[in-house]
């Protein structure tokens, strides 16, 4: 305007560096458009007017939560050519402005105010979507997530079955014993693990209560379906996987060489995110209660015995086992990760636990059988459980081309041979990887290779002979020293 005075509208607003329609509208109206009151006006007649009251409201008050493009496509099915799909925009507008004037009342939420060292939440999420692998193996897995309200402090661990009492035994119980305290108050969805789940009032399991008595918690839990109440485990849940997801990117690849190494760098990432909450969780600290003495158990017990097939069932899932072991009666404690059998006080045997995860209840270890099919190769042939004895798919591939190109007799006395050479000499990776090689030129295993290859070659020991001098030299030794 400044400039306006002494100059013509075309060079002012050429100086002022705005167009010359801009300089006209500034010149009759200095305000800014955020200043001037806002003017509703139709620029067209309401194409929804005749069938409003009529047709669309009673559809609205029988079905609040239509959407626009459902009600639009019935109106065009029942005016054909009246209602073109350009006009979607201005139903939505109407629809939108409807639910706020007669719609159904929406759900509130009510921010919280959390105090330090109240409540800590627990809670687990699916990872199946970073899309890990261990030694090039889909990991199929869930992290157990604990989170502290007030200061967002928070502890991961992997697991491998499913949402299980002893899974979050074991994850709580790491998690407070690393955050040195325990909340006043321990928050959960309605995981069945710690409640049945069968009434509408809290219903603690018997193992949940004695868990949350042992630290001097509290129990409580979210409204069915309402995930939004544990909103301070819920939303870090995305915020965690998001930060997994980046460091996985850095890291060039999403490959670990055991789960130790995953966890290694779980642990990592997670510690990354808590040097952002110190400040906060070094004033919940002081407000946690003190731990006890111990950790309390974090496994359940059950017993099961080994059938002459070398196999026992626990929990629906079908274990091997030593053959040594065979018509024993184990006691079995079940870990979040593992399962460890006992007989008369002694620790037997340790494996895996498996989860019936896609229908798998099988845990078998090729390794339990060796020796009895070394001694009948052709049991191998219709072994109920074949399938499962391999340890890779390098393995099952090499097996079909053997049944197929060989005598049954043949094929399996050379498939338990490379089970016995994958056993015996650890080299269970690097055969699978010459079988897949042999596997794409076409050829078939030579097993007498296979072992001078890969198994340890017995060196000759060098014949070393002692000659003993008689005791006459040691008297000479003796005198020479004396003169000497």
């Amino acid at each position: 305007m400044s400039k306006r005075k002494h100059h013509s509208q075309e060079l002012a607003a050429a100086k002022a560096g705005i167009s010359v329609r801009s300089a006209r509208r500034i010149e009759r109206d200095a305000r800014l458009p955020s200043q001037k009151p806002r003017r509703y006006w139709r620029s067209r007649p309401d194409p929804f007017a005749e069938v409003w009251e009529a047709e669309v409201v009673p559809m609205l008050v029988n079905a609040p939560r239509l959407q626009a493009i459902t009600i639009l496509r019935k109106l065009q099915d029942e005016h054909p050519g009246h209602y073109p799909d350009s006009t979607r925009r201005t139903l939505e507008r109407r629809l939108r402005h409807w639910r706020a004037m007669a719609g159904p009342a929406k759900e509130v939420f009510f921010p919280q105010q959390h105090e330090p060292g109240a409540r800590g939440l627990s809670d687990f999420t699916d990872m199946g979507e970073l899309c890990v692998t261990i030694t090039g193996a889909p990991f199929d897995h869930r992290l157990y997530h604990f989170v502290l309200a007030f200061s967002g402090w928070e502890y991961a661990h992997v697991v491998e079955g499913g949402e299980s009492f002893e899974a979050l035994s074991a994850g709580l119980q790491n998690a407070l014993w690393q955050a040195g305290g325990c909340p006043r108050e321990h928050r959960t969805d309605s995981l069945s693990a710690a409640f049945k789940n069968l009434h509408d009032e809290e219903d603690f399991t018997v193992r949940y209560c004695a868990l949350l008595a042992h630290y001097g918690m509290s129990g409580t839990r979210n409204n069915r379906g309402q995930g939004h109440e544990n909103g301070s485990v819920e939303s870090s849940h995305r915020y965690l996987k998001e930060a997994i997801d980046q460091a996985l990117m850095l890291r060039g690849h999403r490959d670990f060489a055991d789960r130790a190494a995953y966890g290694e760098f779980l642990r990592e990432v997670v510690m990354r995110r808590n040097r952002r909450h110190a400040g906060a969780f070094r004033i919940e600290r002081e407000q946690l209660m003190d731990l006890p003495a111990r950790r309390t158990t974090d496994f359940v017990e059950d017993e099961a015995r080994v059938t002459r097939c070398s196999t026992f069932t626990v929990r629906g899932i079908l274990y091997s086992a030593p053959s040594r072991l065979i018509g024993h009666r184990l006691k079995v404690r079940l870990y979040a990760e593992r399962l460890d059998c006992y007989l008369s006080g002694a620790l037997v045997h340790s494996a895996p636990r498996a989860s019936r995860a896609a229908n798998n209840r099988r845990a078998l270890d090729y390794r339990h059988f060796i020796e009895g099919l070394k001694r009948k190769p052709q049991a191998f042939k219709g072994l109920a459980f074949r399938d499962e004895l391999f340890p890779r798919e390098a393995y099952r591939r090499t097996w079909d081309e053997l049944e197929g190109r060989l005598t049954q007799r043949d094929a399996c006395k050379t498939m338990v041979g490379l089970l016995e050479l994958a056993a015996r000499e650890g080299v269970e990776a690097v055969l699978a990887a010459r079988l897949n090689a042999l596997l794409v030129d076409g050829r078939l295993p030579d097993l007498k290779a296979l072992r001078e290859e890969f198994a340890p070659h017995q060196s000759d020991c060098p014949v070393v002979s002692v000659e003993i001098p008689p005791a006459s030299c040691y008297d000479e030794l003796l005198g020479t020293e004396a003169t000497a």
